[in-house]
């Protein structure tokens, strides 16, 4: 796969305020990132889980974490699809 790498600079308390090491903060981050694009409807969930670089059931767990429904449907959509 083809890759980009990203230079991000940030102050250097930023981390010890949050109580994290730099390779903690970049891993969350990306799952933050990844579940939000995932909420919003950006990305697929298998998209969302390479973004984070964990797995698809890892990326389940974090959807739950953070209170994001697993789900890109309404319930609406899902009433009107068994109508049909």
């Amino acid at each position: 796969m083809d890759k980009i790498q990203l230079t991000l600079e940030l102050p250097r308390d930023i981390f010890s305020a949050l109580r994290q090491e730099p390779e903690e903060f970049v891993r969350e981050m990306r799952l933050a990132a990844a579940v939000k694009w995932y909420e919003t409807e950006q990305i697929s969930q298998a998209k969302a889980a390479e973004v984070a670089g964990v797995s698809r059931a890892e990326f389940l767990v974090a959807l739950a974490r953070f209170n994001v429904s697993p789900f890109q449907t309404t319930a609406n959509a899902l009433i009107n699809e068994v109508n049909e």
